[in-house]
């Protein structure tokens, strides 16, 4: 019995709850970006609430591209995002390991409308190893508005779902990949103030029922600039 004590003591993160709003009758405008505008959040573990790091990430330059730095106070420094232009991202480093896109994706919706969706194709390699190639097929849909709470405020959000289904891997040993992510997009401050992301994947002989994780972790605002 001890083992599944231990387990019924563990708690999963809790599913961000907002409010639900109606449509904008004036479409809300996206923050344009600046050198300084900075968000910094909390990384958890879904599984468990774990504490996984605190991740500051500033827009450094503006320009044909825009960058954002990101640091770790546990990692360190971390990867760049590269956007171009804004809102289309070229150099994602949220997923494990970082890509380079030969073709920008959009990082929200477009329309910023609920009920709106989106199907994006591009191919990326990963950071530092610029020898290969793999597909990459993003479905982006928009559910609904939400006024959410988070540490670092309240914020009128667009909840939209990623899909990101077998997308291939630079690892040779893993036969079939799916990832997915719920996002709460506040126009506001030009970024999510949630973002909760998982990924599972198939090594040979393998089924659907059995398969292995990627980290599920969320991310979650707790201060910005």
């Amino acid at each position: 019995m001890l083992p599944f004590f231990l387990a019924a003591c563990i708690s999963s993160q809790p599913y961000p709850k907002g409010i639900v709003e109606s449509q904008p009758q004036t479409t809300p405008v996206v923050r344009a970006p600046k050198v300084g505008q900075e968000w910094v959040y909390q990384v958890r573990n879904v599984f468990n609430q774990e504490l996984v790091d605190t991740v500051t990430e500033r827009v450094v330059s503006v320009g044909d591209q825009i960058r954002i730095s990101r640091v770790g106070v546990k990692a360190g420094p971390l990867p760049d995002e590269v956007q171009s232009p804004w809102g289309y991202v070229v150099q994602d480093p949220h997923w494990n390991p970082p890509q380079k896109l030969t073709t920008a994706i959009p990082l929200w919706p477009e329309q910023l409308k609920a009920n709106w969706s989106g199907f994006y194709q591009s191919r990326y390699e990963v950071l530092g190893y610029p020898d290969g190639t793999y597909y990459w097929g993003l479905s982006m849909n928009a559910s609904q508005w939400e006024r959410l709470s988070v540490p670092a405020g309240q914020f009128l959000t667009l909840k939209y779902r990623n899909e990101i289904p077998y997308f291939q891997s630079q690892d040779i040993f893993r036969l079939s990949n799916y990832r997915e992510e719920e996002l709460w997009f506040s126009p506001e401050i030009g970024r999510w103030v949630v973002r909760r992301s998982s990924g599972r994947y198939l090594l040979g002989g393998m089924r659907w029922n059995g398969a292995l994780w990627e980290d599920y972790l969320e991310w979650q605002l707790i201060s910005w600039k």
